[in-house]
């Protein structure tokens, strides 16, 4: 099993298999519009410009679970993604992370790289799941990570 290996539904409603990125290293990331790390999309656009032509893909994933600091719909989180922070990478509809209903991709990637002490929970928006180019995942980054601090462990996996 790997990254690879499941669906999720664009921004826009429509189902995409993640195997659409097969061969490309990955981060995945769960995003909010409302959060203190919110500005980390200005990094997160960046590492998608600077390294895209080279097979990156940066997968924006909206969660709202971390104190509703992902309140809108959609068409708003596109909208506030496009406007505020010129985001051009793929961005996803709304998932939850945790829990019984979390979407299938979070709870393998929580799986693979547990976080700190071995605890699988996301701890809060914007933590990231830098993922290889066979889809697995090989580290996970704490909400505090800048996406800016991330470009050596990104370009290791680029060709």
């Amino acid at each position: 099993m790997n990254a690879y290996d499941f669906t999720a539904r664009t921004i826009d409603g429509l189902d995409v298999p993640l195997s659409n990125y097969r061969g490309h290293p990955l981060l995945i990331v769960n995003v909010a519009s409302k959060c203190g790390f919110t500005p980390q999309y200005t990094g997160l656009e960046a590492l998608f410009q600077r390294y895209h032509e080279r097979g990156l893909e940066v997968l924006g994933f909206p969660c709202d679970q971390f104190g509703h600091q992902e309140p809108g719909d959609e068409a708003e989180i596109k909208k506030f993604c496009s406007l505020t922070y010129d985001v051009t990478f793929p961005m996803f509809a709304k998932i939850h992370v945790n829990g019984a209903g979390a979407h299938p991709l979070y709870s393998y990637l929580k799986t693979a790289r547990p976080g700190i002490l071995g605890l699988e929970a996301i701890k809060w928006n914007f933590t990231k799941f830098l993922v290889d180019n066979q889809g697995l995942p090989i580290k996970r980054f704490a909400p505090t990570d800048k996406p800016e601090n991330m470009a050596a462990d990104v370009e290791a996996l680029l060709v």
